[in-house]
């Protein structure tokens, strides 16, 4: 049976990018087919080919199914700023109506494991009162968190837990990113997490120096995931 999920995070620069390339190859080690997109990426670099986003090319790596990178990232913006003000200093409205297309577009190929990579936190403002939320909302796929593990991050994966449940989504998992391998008392935080998130841990993944998606894999647990389905 396929599986989908959006990606969040607890805030921007937690990993999400380099856990979503390390579950679609884990996903690909267990011999399942794989799709992935990246609806809006700010923070892109021209190219011959257009603008490129290096976390929806990290996704389109690992991605089984032939996909052009437009179908992957199909709203790509230069500056390195909020995506909603990125599309808004272009003159494009960014809006959950413009996202849910390409989207299911992605969702209609029907991979084994598809992810779909959201921006920064969970509350990402675009177009008028919406928010990238509500795309995950439109959509109705079950949550991946990750959590960038520092000082902080009970607060905040705990109030993403609520306004995911809140929003009507199911937590399908979260997975501990250790961005700060320097967080006093990890291991009291990692168990506070694992004891209040209601959602199974899919791995606790150490600061690595060269976080490849093989390297971050070995570190990652699908199989929860599929006790779900």
């Amino acid at each position: 049976m396929t599986q989908a999920y959006f990606v969040t995070g607890t805030d921007t620069e937690v990993g999400k990018t380099t856990i979503a390339a390390g579950l679609l190859h884990a996903a690909r080690l267990a011999g399942l087919s794989t799709a992935a997109a990246k609806p809006v990426a700010s923070g892109c670099e021209p190219s011959a080919a257009g603008l490129r986003n290096s976390d929806a090319l990290a996704l389109l790596g690992e991605c089984s199914l032939a996909l052009d990178y437009a179908e992957v990232n199909p709203f790509a913006f230069a500056p390195a700023i909020a995506p909603h003000l990125a599309a808004r200093e272009v003159g494009v409205e960014l809006t959950v109506a413009a996202l849910v297309g390409p989207v299911r577009h992605i969702l209609g190929k029907g991979a084994d494991f598809t992810l779909v990579e959201g921006a920064g936190g969970w509350r990402v403002p675009l177009a008028g009162r919406e928010s990238l939320s509500d795309l995950a909302i439109a959509l109705g796929l079950p949550v991946i968190l990750v959590v960038g593990v520092r000082l902080g991050c009970i607060n905040h994966a705990l109030l993403t837990a609520e306004a995911i449940a809140r929003d009507g989504l199911h937590l399908a998992g979260w997975v501990a990113n250790i961005v700060d391998p320097h967080t006093s008392r990890l291991e009291e935080n990692l168990a506070t997490l694992a004891e209040r998130l209601d959602a199974p841990c899919l791995g606790r993944v150490a600061h690595l120096a060269e976080a490849s998606p093989a390297a971050v894999a070995a570190y990652l647990d699908l199989a929860p995931l599929s006790g779900q389905i």
